[in-house]
């Protein structure tokens, strides 16, 4: 397993944060997101940062949440316990991310699934490679989608529904058809078109750039978008809520499936 969990590198105005742990398909476990945050924060407050640029190390950007079966079984879960834990590490890094005043671009290839969802759409950009497939297939588990609920904004209203419902993966090209993603480009030239991508951006002002990047995410905002995704975020609370009367765990069914369910999709 890798030490590093997620690396980090700056030239020419751009902040390149890695996912680090391609033998488990980037899982993330909460080590690795607090990793994350923190390197998103240090190139907030760099002044040399211009653009940011998220990617993942391996064959796929990010199989999600880090299941383990045994894990936790004998755990005392609360509905307070999950909500506070997940209100800091899953939505409020999700929001965060997303407001940081640099512009940002997510890099994407294999799976995207999940927990990955809350990586890349708080980006301002997606760069998907050819191969990239975006599911969140959680209602196997008896919830009903990621805590960063931005499915509806993201897919618009029938799609969003269609992916929940059934779980099934969206290919890059669906989801460039529907605005999801800016670019898709061949696997061999993912990194290259997204550092090219990058550094069109970083040529200009910066204080433009962050005037740039307002002007949209507080349009979405008067449309409602950050009051919609702390909304669903409780009602995904009350997924675990029921899951816990059900079986006194987070999920319904075993983790096993889930897992299966995710391998089909790789």
């Amino acid at each position: 397993m890798s030490d590093e969990l997620v690396t980090y590198e700056v030239s020419d105005g751009i902040a390149t944060i890695s996912l680090d742990r391609p033998e488990v398909a980037n899982a993330q476990n909460f080590e690795l997101l607090d990793r994350l945050d923190a390197l998103w924060t240090a190139a907030a407050d760099d002044p040399d940062v211009r653009v940011i640029v998220l990617r993942a190390n391996g064959k796929h950007f990010s199989s999600g949440h880090e299941m383990k079966s045994a894990e936790g079984r004998s755990a005392k879960w609360t509905v307070a316990t999950l909500y506070e834990r997940e209100a800091r590490a899953f939505v409020g890094y999700s929001l965060k991310w997303r407001n940081i005043p640099k512009p940002s671009i997510a890099a994407v290839q294999g799976v995207c699934i999940a927990g990955g969802l809350l990586l890349a759409w708080p980006c301002d950009l997606i760069v998907a490679a050819d191969n990239a497939k975006f599911s969140d297939p959680v209602a196997t588990l008896g919830i009903g989608g990621v805590e960063y609920h931005g499915h509806t904004w993201e897919l618009g209203a029938r799609l969003a529904k269609e992916i929940l419902f059934t779980g099934r993966a969206i290919t890059a090209a669906e989801a460039l058809h529907v605005g999801m993603v800016n670019r898709v480009v061949p696997l061999a030239d993912l990194d290259s078109a997204t550092r090219e991508l990058a550094s069109q951006i970083a040529d200009k002002h910066p204080f433009a750039l962050r005037m740039a990047k307002r002007a949209v995410n507080q349009t979405l905002d008067v449309q409602g978008f950050t009051t919609a995704v702390q909304s669903v975020f409780d009602i995904h609370s009350l997924g675990h809520g029921n899951a816990l009367t059900e079986c006194g765990y987070p999920v319904v069914v075993d983790l096993e499936a889930m897992k299966k369910s995710i391998a089909a999709q790789r």
